[in-house]
């Protein structure tokens, strides 16, 4: 039984549906968009700790992917209800990314360590209502298969922060933010109408 479980977790694997997620989760983590912050952190603390913030935010990506709709079950609130709030998540951050304001982003924090790299810079409300909204749509393999990915771009990103900062410039970084809040808002409307008619 459990050696079956395990084979169709494994060929539910679609390569589209795993590019999809991982696109929405790439520009909900906004990474990118992070490097100031990033970057202001290094400099007032000295060191970020890239490896364990990244394995970390990777664990409670998944860990919520699994046991979220539990949590919602216990207060009484089905999935398609989740995945509609989340898609409104989602069109507040695009909205942010897109006209450069903030609506309710933290100040840059004071230490660098597990908190707030993280939580909540990474895996913070937007990502993990996104993982659970996207658990409504695609199959569990391909949406772990998007977290792994950009788990190890978010690595990347944390370990050459600074080099990055000065390859695209301020400028750079504020056009591939504004890039992926288009598609961002596109897929918030994507989520909103197809969980919206289930609830009704």
């Amino acid at each position: 039984m459990e050696h079956n479980a395990l084979v169709n977790f494994f060929t539910a694997f679609n390569f589209k549906e795993a590019f999809t997620a991982g696109m929405i989760l790439f520009a909900v983590i906004d990474i990118i968009g992070s490097i100031p912050i990033i970057v202001d952190l290094r400099r007032k603390v000295g060191h970020v700790q890239s490896e364990k913030a990244s394995i970390v935010a990777g664990i409670l990506m998944i860990v919520f992917m699994y046991v979220g709709e539990s949590i919602l079950g216990l207060i009484g609130i089905d999935v398609n209800s989740f995945a509609v709030a989340g898609a409104f998540i989602i069109f507040f951050i695009a909205l942010e990314m897109i006209l450069g304001i903030q609506l309710y982003k933290d100040d840059a924090p004071e230490t660098a360590a597990i908190i707030p790299i993280a939580f909540p810079l990474i895996a913070g409300a937007g990502t993990l209502t996104s993982v659970l909204s996207l658990r409504a749509e695609y199959s569990a393999i391909n949406i772990i298969i998007a977290i792994i990915v950009n788990i190890g771009f978010v690595y990347a990103v944390l370990k050459n922060s600074g080099r990055l900062e000065k390859l695209f410039g301020k400028q750079g970084i504020n056009v591939i933010r504004k890039i992926f809040g288009v598609i961002l808002l596109a897929i918030a409307v994507k989520l909103f109408t197809s969980n919206i008619k289930e609830l009704f």
